[in-house]
């Protein structure tokens, strides 16, 4: 059923035994091929017990909210896009990787500033002026 592990980057692997692969039938058109053929993939990849993820990578992975992680922490993909059960294979496999390598990236911490003295006086000149257009529209200011 494998066909080798998951590369994600040179450091970073899943095995082929980690990956659980069901094939169903696919929605949607396909004529009558779509009733007999089992093309598409649903694909199981357990991050919350997986030995071969590093620990903070996988806690960023299981703090995302994605509606395809469920309670136990299992990742599931299902992919359909394709006419041939390889293709969607394939695909399935892609998008576990694109998931895992989005949560590689570290985001950087945010800093906490604060406005500058100028930035202040001109976000309150701005208030001042607009205040005093809509006061000049209220004084009876009629064209005469």
């Amino acid at each position: 059923m494998g066909s080798g592990p998951l590369h994600i980057t040179p450091t970073l692997t899943i095995p082929d035994d980690e990956l659980v692969e069901r094939f169903v039938r696919a929605s949607g058109a396909g004529g009558q091929n779509v009733n007999k053929v089992a093309t598409a993939v649903e694909l199981r990849f357990d991050l919350a017990n997986s030995p071969s993820l590093p620990e903070p990578l996988r806690a960023r992975l299981l703090a995302r909210r994605d509606r395809r992680l469920t309670d136990d922490g299992v990742l599931v993909i299902e992919a359909q896009r394709f006419r041939t059960q390889e293709r969607n294979r394939d695909d399935a496999r892609d998008r576990l990787a694109a998931f895992v390598a989005a949560g590689l990236s570290v985001p950087k911490p945010r800093v906490a500033t604060k406005p500058s003295r100028a930035a202040k006086q001109r976000r309150l000149t701005a208030k001042r002026e607009r205040g005093e257009i809509k006061r000049g529209r209220s004084r009876g200011s009629h064209w005469e």
